[in-house]
Order: C-alpha cells, then sequence, then structure tokens
C-alpha cells in the first residue's frame, strides 16, 4: 500500500533530504504547522494526507516522500505543539516545577483541543518530547527516587493533565451544542438534583453536596489534583 515501510521506522530517524538533489520544497516544519493548524481550525478528523497535501499545493503522493505514514503526521504534530513549553531554570522545589509544566500543559491542550486525543507514549520519543523528559528529569533532581519512579511520576502528571483537560474540553463541546444556553442546562439539572437528593435515597451524597460551599472552581480543582500526585511520590 502506498506510503507504508516494509518495516517499522521513526519519522525522526529518516533524513529530512537526502545527500543529494535539489532541496525539498518543504520542511517537516511546514508540513507540521499546516496540519497543526488544520487541526486547531477544523478538528483532528480534517487532518488527512490528501487534506494536507492539498494545503500545501503538492500532489498526496508528494506528500508521501516527505510522511511516510499517516502516524508520522500526528507524531510531528505533537511535537510541533510541544515546542510551546517554556523551560525555565529548575528551582530546586520539584513541586512547584511539576505544577508549572502541568499549568503549562493544561493552557498547550486548551490552545489545541485536539491534543489529548493524540497524547500517547509512541509519540514520547521526539525531539521536544524529549527536551521534555529530560527537563521533568532535572527538575525532579531533588527528589531521592529511581529514575524509573521519576518516569512513573511524569507520567503520572501528564495522565491527570490529560484526563482532566480532555473533560473539559468534551463538557465545553457538548455545552456548545445545546439548543439553550448553558446556564438553562444547568438550572434544569440542578433542579432535578435538589428533587432527588431531598428524596432521602441519597444521604451520603446529599451531605458531600451539602458540605460544597458555592460553585467548583475548576482551577482549584486541577491544581488539587496535581498536587495530590506529586504527593503521592514524595511519601514513597
Amino acid at each position: 500500500m502506498a506510503g507504508r515501510a516494509a518495516e517499522p521506522e521513526v519519522i525522526w530517524a529518516r533524513p529530512e533530504r537526502a545527500g543529494r538533489g535539489p532541496r525539498p520544497a518543504h520542511s517537516r516544519a511546514d508540513i507540521a504547522a499546516t496540519a497543526v493548524r488544520v487541526a486547531d481550525a477544523e478538528g483532528i478528523d480534517a487532518v488527512s494526507m490528501r487534506k494536507i497535501a492539498g494545503e500545501l499545493g503538492m500532489g498526496t503522493m508528494s506528500l508521501y516522500n516527505y510522511v511516510p505514514r499517516k502516524e508520522d503526521l500526528y507524531e510531528l504534530m505533537v511535537d510541533a505543539v510541544s515546542a510551546e513549553y517554556e523551560f525555565p531554570e529548575p528551582s530546586g522545589d520539584w513541586r512547584a516545577d511539576l505544577l508549572g509544566l502541568a499549568r503549562q500543559g493544561r493552557a498547550v491542550m486548551h490552545r489545541h483541543p485536539w491534543l489529548p486525543g493524540l497524547m500517547s507514549p509512541v509519540y514520547g520519543f521526539s525531539p521536544n518530547a524529549l527536551a521534555y523528559l529530560e527537563y521533568c528529569l532535572a527538575c525532579l533532581d531533588p527528589l531521592d527516587l529511581p529514575y524509573g519512579t521519576k518516569m512513573e511520576l511524569v507520567a503520572a502528571v501528564t495522565s491527570v493533565v490529560t484526563t482532566y483537560v480532555a473533560n473539559e474540553i468534551a463538557t465545553a463541546e457538548r455545552t456548545r451544542s445545546l439548543p439553550w444556553t448553558a446556564e438553562r442546562e444547568r438550572a434544569v439539572r440542578a433542579a432535578h438534583l435538589g428533587k432527588e437528593l431531598a428524596s432521602g435515597r441519597y444521604a451520603r451524597l446529599a451531605a458531600a453536596f451539602a458540605e460544597e460551599a458555592g460553585p467548583v472552581d475548576p482551577e482549584a480543582v486541577f491544581e488539587r489534583a496535581v498536587r495530590r500526585t506529586l504527593e503521592g511520590f514524595a511519601a514513597q
């Protein structure tokens, strides 16, 4: 099949251009930027080899000369947006440094709502992903744990951020699709919940909601989730 290699290969191990011959008309950075732009505007389902080739003014088969597989295109996209992280000098407070990275990750995913769906260890060895992991381990130097455990910590924080943001994005998308306002939807559901809790069948839930003072602060919930993950590893 066109675009399929006989053996698995890593896009980063493949030379971007041959040693001889004319300079390619496009770079991987161009291709990744185009795919990211399409995904940001139209969603990840709009990203196809045909679509990206057309945006770049080339034939689909020509794009396969640059990117052998669609999976490689996704990897280029994930790596491209991973460059948006900033890596200040580690402060010596590994909890604060990892929390700062988690905040950055949440912001990156909201700028690129398709990203949570592509987060995968398979794409974890691109240039910007490796730089991210190296920086995380530098931030964790003060933590006296084996590197394997530190890598688990980084993976756990990434999972918390990805899951949390994916839920935020899905909720926002469902809200936008409603034929009425989000406020009206919440009011109707709150009224129904109030009746159910008042029935006496859900005593523990009623007590839990009674404890909640005011609306839920998603920023605070996010930070608590990350901090609790960090403290779980600190306890080791």
